[in-house]
């Protein structure tokens, strides 16, 4: 019999690979602002950060792009960091701390419920690599709005499609045939659920955003050889890890051999480049 998605575990889970994850996402910080740094340029620019904003960051993680934030906002701004996670905001917290930087705010959340949030409290709202991972996408979205004031911006980093992340698509992949897994449905969390034409646009505009704009971001993984890029992941990727689960050490390590040898298609004399395309998607309250 096919298992039934059940939300309530897969967040329960998705906390729990998070709290083990905290401190390797902290470490791999430089790669993943290297990976990163294009398309949360283009998501920042995009959301209109400016001088004195109040800025709400969900799904915050270690916190790269919050602090990017609170320096657009500057010593009268304010950001909010929220996660599910407690551990990943002290990395988010210590980071500011260590930056000299004030004016940021940690909150533990579930992006789905930001009910105790004020209404209208927010002049932008930002989400890196987060958004897609939420089963009730547009609970989320809601909440968000509802927080934004109005004319603010929300904007989204989110993978496009598997064709064009081949770094994580591959290993998606292989994980899925060996743990025997069936493919998301239309409407699951993953890391691919907003990439498809259409679909994200489609998300924003149920939720109430208008002026909706998506714009493509290339964002390779720069490494120097495949094996690197299967320790950050190995080290960082919960969801990885959740597709894992089911395995034995024997079968799991079986796996990553294979993903090594895959992903080493990507290296050259330079070393290593995965392909991967960034979303930035974008609305306005």
């Amino acid at each position: 019999m096919t298992a039934t998605f059940d939300p309530i575990v897969f967040k329960q889970t998705t906390r729990a690979q998070w709290e083990e994850a905290a401190e390797a996402w902290h470490r791999w910080g430089p790669t993943i602002e290297d990976w990163l740094g294009d398309a949360t340029g283009a998501m920042l620019q995009a959301a209109g950060i400016g001088k004195d904003d109040r800025v709400l960051d969900v799904a915050a993680g270690a916190g790269g792009q919050t602090l990017a934030a609170a320096r657009l906002a500057g010593p009268g701004g304010k950001v909010l960091a929220t996660d599910i996670s407690p551990a990943i905001l002290r990395y988010a917290a210590r980071a500011a701390t260590d930056a000299g930087i004030e004016t940021v705010d940690t909150l533990e959340a579930d992006g789905e419920n930001l009910s105790e949030l004020p209404e209208g409290g927010y002049d932008a709202a930002i989400s890196r690599v987060g958004l897609i991972y939420f089963p009730d996408q547009q609970a989320a979205l809601a909440g968000i709005r509802r927080a934004l004031r109005p004319g603010g911006k929300f904007s989204a980093v989110v993978y496009s499609t598997p064709e064009r992340n081949g770094f994580f698509a591959i290993p998606v992949g292989i994980i899925r045939r060996r743990a025997e897994l069936p493919p998301p449905l239309p409407g699951q969390p993953g890391p691919f659920s907003l990439g498809a034409p259409g679909v994200a646009e489609q998300a924003f505009a149920a939720a109430g955003f208008r002026e909706i704009t998506v714009t493509a971001v290339p964002s390779p993984v720069r490494l120097s050889s495949a094996a690197d890029c299967v320790r950050f992941e190995r080290d960082s990727f919960g969801a990885l890890h959740q597709m894992l689960s089911r395995l034995d050490d024997n079968a799991k390590a079986a796996a990553w051999q294979e993903i090594t040898e895959q992903l080493t298609q990507f290296e050259d004399p330079d070393g290593f480049s995965g392909p991967c395309e960034m979303l930035v998607v974008t609305g306005t309250n």
